[in-house]
């Protein structure tokens, strides 16, 4: 039986639209499906009061990679936006990352060797050679006053859990910056796209059928038919029927409201680390274009425990999850006919720029190109 396309790539998302174009670049013939009615996955944009809302949570492209960032400029122009959170802890504000505004916040040091005296005093006092869960961790790395001001109550409430029934792993280190620079992130280049993410989306898939409001698991048996290869983007677990059990994520609530008012907080977001506050934090979506309309909107965003009625937004990457995964992906070998990619095909936590080179890296691997 004849194909009617070379692959068919399920999810509209980063990793799909970049396959997508690579093989649609190179002659291959492509269908792009998505179970919503949107393409973009979590990156995608709705227009509200002609402010670009980030619909899933803020995304902020970043990288150091000259390559990606060239990419992603030649669909559409990223502007200069830096991400610069706030934390408040039951009204008291604080600068992110960990900064020297920070610690003169706490402490009103001026000079690194005075935050440094302080953080390696708080650090002696609780520090435990082996640490068993992310609380002592974290402790080890940056003392009482920051652990619990801005550490603690966000961490549980985005995991659910108390942070002494963490691992001490998933906190792998937490970055002190002993200036005073409050730029999140320090790759080289970073910024938003003029116009909001569905720009990006739309010049990855342009010449590419795209077929919306489209279950492949509802519509199975007819789809794998119609192309020679499968691009898997959705959960790792559910295309295996669950066979070996369910893997764990986190998800999100977002509340999105409409303000009659010019400037809400002042920054695109706020991060609240008591663990009374419900939400995490407040985005208000103006900041990441720097717009000036006459309203703003902005985003209320709560963790939820993950059932499967609900999308799931992050990998739980412990012991236990990281073992079921393990063993999922050695039935990946068993599939030739099927490349897995992205966030949830991978089960692994990925910025954009590496949703972006692992699918031209596939994309390559195809191709046999080096």
């Amino acid at each position: 039986m004849d194909k009617n396309y070379d692959y068919l790539i399920v999810g509209s998302g980063l990793f799909g639209a970049t396959f997508a174009h690579q093989m649609t670049k190179a002659g291959k013939k492509c269908l792009v499906i998505d179970k919503r009615g949107h393409q973009g996955g979590n990156i995608y944009c709705r227009e509200i009061e002609k402010i670009n809302v980030h619909w899933y949570g803020p995304h902020i492209f970043h990288t150091n990679d000259k390559e990606i960032w060239d990419f992603v400029n030649s669909f559409v122009e990223f502007n200069r936006f830096t991400y610069t959170p706030v934390a408040n802890y039951k009204g008291e504000l604080y600068s992110l990352p960990f900064n020297m505004n920070t610690f003169y916040q706490l402490w009103k040091t001026k000079t690194p060797a005075e935050a440094k005296s302080i953080i390696d005093e708080q650090v002696a006092k609780n520090f435990i050679k082996q640490p068993k869960n992310l609380e002592e961790q974290a402790l080890n790395f940056v003392g009482k006053d920051i652990y619990v001001k801005l550490i603690k109550g966000y961490t549980e409430k985005q995991w659910g859990r108390k942070a002494i029934e963490l691992p001490a792993f998933i906190i792998k280190r937490l970055p002190l910056r002993f200036t005073y620079d409050n730029n999140y992130f320090s790759d080289k280049y970073q910024g938003i796209p003029i116009g909001g993410y569905n720009k990006l989306v739309e010049g990855l898939l342009e010449g590419v059928e795209v077929q919306l409001g489209t279950d492949f698991f509802k519509n199975k048996d007819e789809l794998i038919k119609l192309a020679t290869k499968i691009v898997y983007t959705g959960k790792l677990d559910e295309y295996f029927s669950y066979s070996l059990g369910h893997l764990q994520y986190r998800s999100l609530e977002f509340n999105h409201q409409v303000l009659d008012t010019e400037n809400y907080q002042g920054s695109a977001a706020v991060n609240y680390t008591d663990f009374e506050t419900p939400y995490t934090r407040i985005v208000e979506h103006k900041h990441f274009e720097f717009g000036k309309q006459p309203k703003t909107v902005i985003t209320k965003e709560y963790p939820l425990e993950w059932t499967t009625e609900k999308e799931p937004y992050y990998p739980i990457n412990d012991f236990e999850n990281e073992t079921l995964a393990n063993q999922y992906k050695k039935l990946k070998e068993l599939e030739p006919n099927v490349i897995f990619g992205g966030r949830l095909a991978e089960y692994k936590y990925y910025d954009m720029h590496q949703v972006i080179a692992s699918s031209l890296h596939a994309a390559k691997a195809e191709l046999n190109v080096r």
